[in-house]
């Protein structure tokens, strides 16, 4: 059962490295550590991930030496980025680091003309929404009984960039979800 943190104090914040394109085998098996923490019944290879190409994997810890403490992953293929997976080991949440590498994949966008970024939440991930929301993520439709495991649905978001400015483009939710 998970405890609901809404009417609690945001955890203390830290300090953030962020490791751009990890690939050590030591920081690749504790991304595969952190997923199999955050991602119950869901496989997961970071070797695998990053055997494609168009892979994009960022890492971050609390401080400069401390062990991983949370990792994104997209593709980026054309002119978009689609987010696969952000992750925080569950002691470390609430402190900045899926915000820290969200901002890291926002940077990476606008410096690589990409025009949309695309994610899927799940419906009762409501930390994560309003997480994408605060970034100005948009609702653009929901995928029902997504995700195999649970059967919940997914809620898709998109974020429009200009690709040549790397600036974010108002939009509105095509899609109503309930914050």
């Amino acid at each position: 059962m998970k405890r609901s943190t809404e009417g609690r104090p945001p955890r203390e914040a830290v300090a953030i490295e962020l490791l751009p394109n990890t690939s050590s085998p030591d920081e690749l098996a504790a991304v595969d550590a952190i997923a199999r923490a955050c991602f119950e019944n869901e496989a997961f290879s970071a070797t695998e991930e990053l055997s494609r190409p168009w892979a994009r994997l960022w890492a971050a810890r609390p401080s400069e030496g401390a062990p991983l403490a949370g990792f994104l992953i997209a593709w980026h293929v054309a002119d978009e980025l689609h987010v696969l997976n952000v992750a925080t080991l569950p002691p470390m949440r609430r402190r900045g680091i899926a915000r820290a590498l969200m901002d890291a994949s926002l940077r990476y966008s606008s410096g690589n003309k990409i025009r949309i970024l695309l994610l899927e939440v799940r419906r009762s991930n409501r930390a994560a929404i309003k997480l994408y929301r605060d970034l100005d993520f948009k609702a653009l439709g929901v995928r029902k009984g997504y995700y195999a495991d649970t059967g919940e649905d997914a809620i898709e978001m998109i974020l429009a960039l200009d690709p040549e400015s790397g600036m974010i483009v108002p939009g509105r939710d095509e899609f109503p979800i309930d914050d």
